[in-house]
């Protein structure tokens, strides 16, 4: 954890740096006045290999202030005001591969002011449209150990110690959804024969390779039928008289798992998405009718989804009920907890996730809420045999009976992000995370009741863990729609979409701060699609100031709109009439 210098530090972290400002400028400025060219030579390339840039250099003077002040760096160099994409594209047009080099400092110049310039500030207190979030100052100095050391998990002879530290995190993670005893670990842990899990790239691959060990193990070897892996789809439901697979989620279920069909060879149609109820979780009954609707036409379930921690709402299905009707049916039950995951690391909250111990796999993204870079899903899996089905080998680099990790993963070569999250596990420490997820599901509270008692905002999905939605709807509105028709509601509706649409548009190309919006059923509108405005609020740096502030800042935009507030009023008005 951090003391409480570098709390403060952290905090303000964000603010412009104008020393380094004048420094660079003064650097930029002597390169640009001298003229100079590379060559490449075998002098110059062994240079690169081996000898770093100089600490005045721009490269040394870049790597120094991202070391010491990270967020005023990314505050410093990205260009809060937004340029058009059909812009940025200018500066990326040319598909000739480059023949002459340039001089690390002169091309990190340009990277600065292309590529850096234009890109996203996700660790912004005020960026609170996405799940990317800030990342912790010790963060910046292990990956570039994970990078400099370039270990391969695909196999033992290319990432040695990483093999068993990828396990124990997996080991770790397992534990925090399934609770296992100290020998259940130590027996299965590192067994060479099976996996508790597998480290992905992020919540897309760990859903696929969760619904590829169902498929494996559901259409496995029987007689003479070799399985699914080795006949392929069609001779197994051949084989097995089913005349389909299916996979069940709710109609709030993550796109990914289309992909997962389409991947699988079971088509996108496949995936059934079941209606939810007015808090935004599957409905139960009609799960279970879809289920008994489906085995009576001969389509086995392949999987039942329950989702903890929706990508738009940010709700929690009925687990504990999902696992008993996948039981009845005796179908494997995968719980995509993508985003509510890390809300197990808190005593106080963890009961929100009831059921999830009892699912066959889940998936868990570290780079959600547990702070870490881009790029490190996971999928754990109750049963460590469970991903035999899924085993392959190849006698030169995979061989049966080694410990190599490819052997039981759908990506071969993978980079050390196990090492990042198992430092992240131990500095930070389960009672730390436990202090960042309350703070979050506190903050959340702190800002729905905040819209609750503004007059001109309405809040449409309260926070069940850091995430809510909400929309500007002027007083006169809100009285308006609790006693028109519902044609009347319709149009209103349609006008404040666009409303909300302009606000959230504008406030991005401000560049102050940042929600996202999208599109959602409402039932208190008899289910009808709305557009709101979408907050994750799981940055710790962001605070009631600055919530306070893009409510203000929305109440600004919306009076500068000179199109759909004067005409939003004025239908109501007719209305009125």
């Amino acid at each position: 954890m951090l003391d409480e210098n570098e709390q403060v530090s952290f905090r303000s972290a964000y603010q412009v740096n104008q020393g380094f400002k004048l420094i660079l400028r003064t650097v930029l400025n002597k390169m640009s006045s001298t003229s100079r060219r590379a060559s490449a030579t075998q002098e110059s390339l062994h240079r690169i290999f081996t000898i770093p840039e100089a600490p005045d250099s721009t490269l040394g003077v870049i790597e120094k202030e991202m070391s010491e002040n990270l967020l005023g760096f990314l505050g410093q160099h990205i260009v809060a005001v937004e340029k058009p994409l059909n812009e940025i594209e200018k500066d990326f047009a040319s598909s000739a591969l480059p023949e002459e080099p340039e001089f690390v400092s002169d091309h990190m110049h340009h990277l600065l002011n292309k590529l850096v310039a234009q890109s996203v500030h996700t660790s912004s207190p005020s960026f609170i449209g996405h799940m990317t979030s800030a990342l912790p100052y010790f963060i910046l100095p292990l990956s570039k150990l994970m990078v400099g050391l370039n270990q391969n998990l695909v196999k033992i002879e290319t990432s040695k110690a990483f093999t068993p530290l990828e396990r124990q995190v997996l080991g770790m993670m397992h534990r925090l959804v399934y609770g296992d005893d100290d020998h259940f670990y130590q027996q299965w842990m590192h067994s060479a024969n099976h996996s508790l899990g597998a480290f992905c790239s992020g919540g897309t691959v760990a859903n696929l390779t969760a619904l590829w060990v169902a498929r494996n193990n559901l259409l496995k070897a029987d007689g003479d039928f070799k399985g699914v892996a080795r006949e392929g789809l069609y001779k197994a439901l051949k084989h097995y008289d089913y005349e389909g697979l299916a996979i069940l989620v709710s109609e709030r279920g993550h796109y990914s798992l289309k992909k997962s069909a389409d991947v699988l060879g079971i088509g996108q149609e496949s995936v059934i998405a079941i209606p939810t109820d007015e808090h935004n979780k599957i409905d139960i009954a009609k799960l279970e009718q879809k289920c008994q609707e489906l085995t009576r036409n001969k389509i086995r379930i392949l999987s039942l989804v329950g989702v903890a921690g929706t990508t738009e709402t940010g709700n929690i299905d009925p687990l504990m009920q999902m696992a008993e009707i996948a039981e009845r049916y005796d179908t494997h039950f995968h719980v995509d907890a993508a985003w509510g995951g890390a809300t197990l690391l808190s005593n106080k909250h963890r009961g929100l996730m009831a059921g999830i111990e009892l699912a066959d796999s889940v998936t868990i993204d570290a780079h959600k809420q547990m702070y870490v870079p881009m790029g490190a899903g996971l999928v754990v899996f109750k049963n460590p045999a469970s991903v035999s089905a899924i085993e392959h080998h190849a006698e030169y680099i995979l061989r049966k009976g080694s410990k190599d990790l490819g052997s039981h993963t759908l990506e071969g070569s993978r980079p050390g992000m196990a090492m990042l999250v198992y430092a992240s596990l131990h500095i930070i420490s389960r009672q730390g995370y436990e202090m960042l997820i309350n703070q979050s599901l506190d903050k959340a509270q702190y800002f729905a009741d905040q819209i609750s008692a503004h007059p001109e905002f309405e809040l449409v999905t309260k926070p069940e863990l850091c995430l809510l939605t909400y929309r500007y709807v002027p007083k006169e509105v809100q009285a308006m729609l609790e006693i028109a028709s519902d044609e009347q509601v319709e149009v209103i509706n349609s006008l404040l979409d666009k409303l909300t649409k302009f606000i959230q548009k504008r406030q991005r190309e401000n560049g102050k701060s940042f929600v996202s919006r999208t599109r959602i059923e409402v039932s208190r509108y008899q289910g009808k699609k709305v557009l709101v405005f979408r907050v994750v609020l799981a940055n710790p740096l962001t605070t009631k100031e600055i919530l306070n502030d893009i409510l203000a800042e929305q109440c600004e935009l919306a009076s500068e709109s000179k199109q759909y507030l004067p005409e939003l009023l004025a239908q109501v008005a007719k209305v009125s009439v």
